[in-house]
């Protein structure tokens, strides 16, 4: 696996270092969160690039007492640079460093964060944007990123934001701009996005373009942890206010306002009926999907138990009915092309993300994909849900399918997705250094 790396021999086209370190930082409305955070920002820097350029990210740790280690989330890197202790990497040690390389093939909107005790660290600020530009990319007024996120603030307190606001933000917009919103769930929960005063289109999920997507209205936008939408419209002569709406009673206080000069007024809607991105956009030609031949098929059902993990008695959540490291993991050759199951029997949703690969949307619920191909790298398989996705095995080595909220990980949702005649250095556990849940 230490073999499988980006360029190391060539020039970069982009340079970036993230220091890793405390930072105290108030909220919009006063409220102080201790955090931890790359380059004292929350989030963190935006790493804005351009597809296929060559990118090195220089990662310094400060933390005094904490590894770390920075995954890029949705960008199908080299093995190597995954950032994944105890997998990939020996987590960074507080005073180290470590350098990334890696050329992305894809496009759009993804992110990177802790992969160290992320069910900690990503919680406490460790993540910010990267943006990957295809070469002719389509022009915009307004291109802002926005994630939701839920801080623990110094008086005990949990507070849901979008970035640093959790009280209602304005940001201006002259009317017949257009303007993109890159929204990404960095949280722990699904959350439901409500969209005001437009009608518009949703472009991209996971980074991944959508083919004829079509103007929406009156749907509510659910994102599982990891998973990212863009949205555009063109601006209206009145605003248009973001919403998240699970909480609808403390949301009329938070989202974001769009207005030509920042004031107004807008009540935000409550939307009854999801968006289905399976069921959006305009077919096109796939490589492979449901009537192809399949070398490798895999079931996962997904579970809580109650029983003895880790030392201790507790609920876990269990894949096949086994948490890791005993639930399934699953073993390629390189150019299988593999089919899995997912089938949610718990109480919670479970966004599962493979490390490396995009996978195919085949079927919800038993129902076939009727829209534009629906390529994915976090498939947030709702409760009672069952969801049939691919993937061709063409990126080598031994990477982490888990669920994205990391106190499931940390309790048993992880698996392995394993390339044969792969094998890695590192290990994981406590008295290494490398937690990688």
């Amino acid at each position: 696996m230490t073999a499988l790396t980006g360029p190391r021999d060539e020039r970069p086209d982009r340079r970036f270092t993230l220091v890793a370190a405390e930072k105290t930082v108030r909220l919009a409305s006063g409220r102080t969160v201790r955090a931890w955070a790359f380059d004292g920002q929350l989030p963190g820097p935006t790493l804005r690039v351009r597809q296929g350029e060559l990118v090195e990210v220089t990662v310094r740790n400060e933390l005094p007492r904490a590894n770390v280690a920075v995954h890029w989330h949705g960008v199908d890197v080299p093995n190597a640079e995954d950032g994944v202790p105890g997998v990939t990497q020996n987590a960074i040690r507080p005073g180290g460093t470590h350098v990334y390389r890696f050329r992305p093939d894809e496009s759009g909107t993804h992110w990177y964060h802790s992969h160290q005790q992320t069910s900690v660290q990503q919680m406490k600020g460790l993540f910010g944007a990267l943006i990957i530009d295809p070469p002719k990319p389509a022009p915009v007024d307004h291109d802002w990123y926005l994630a939701m996120h839920s801080w623990k603030t110094e008086d005990g307190a949990t507070v849901p934001a979008l970035g640093l606001a959790d009280r209602l933000e304005r940001r201006r917009a002259a009317p017949g701009e257009r303007v993109r919103l890159r929204l990404l769930n960095s949280d722990r929960l699904t959350h439901e996005f409500s969209l005001t005063g437009t009608s518009f289109r949703v472009t991209a999920l996971d980074g991944n373009a959508v083919r004829g997507p079509t103007p929406v209205s009156d749907r509510k936008l659910a994102i599982g942890a990891g998973g990212r939408y863009d949205v555009e419209f063109v601006m209206p002569d009145r605003p248009v206010r973001l919403t998240e709406i699970q909480d609808f009673v403390g949301a009329r206080d938070r989202g974001l306002l769009i207005s030509a000069d920042g004031r107004g007024e807008v009540t935000p809607d409550l939307p009854s009926r999801e968006f289905d991105p399976t069921t959006y956009g305009t077919p096109a030609p796939t490589p492979f999907g449901p009537g192809s031949r399949f070398t490798r098929t895999k079931t996962m059902v997904f579970d809580n138990e109650i029983g003895f993990y880790d030392g201790r008695f507790r609920v876990t959540w269990t894949v096949n009915g086994m948490a890791f490291p005993d639930a399934p993991n699953l073993t390629v050759r390189e150019g299988d092309l593999v089919r899995l199951r997912f089938a949610n029997r718990s109480h919670f949703d479970h966004p599962m993300h493979l490390h490396g690969h995009h996978v195919l949307v085949l079927s919800r619920n038993g129902r076939p994909v009727t829209g534009s191909p629906v390529w994915l790298d976090t498939v947030n398989v709702r409760v009672g849900e069952v969801w049939e996705v691919a993937f061709r095995a063409d990126n080598p080595g031994i990477w982490m399918d888990h669920c994205h909220i990391g106190d499931h990980a940390v309790l048993g949702m992880m698996m392995h997705l394993s390339y044969e005649n792969v094998t890695s250095p590192y290990r994981v556990g406590r008295a290494t250094g490398n937690r990688v849940e």
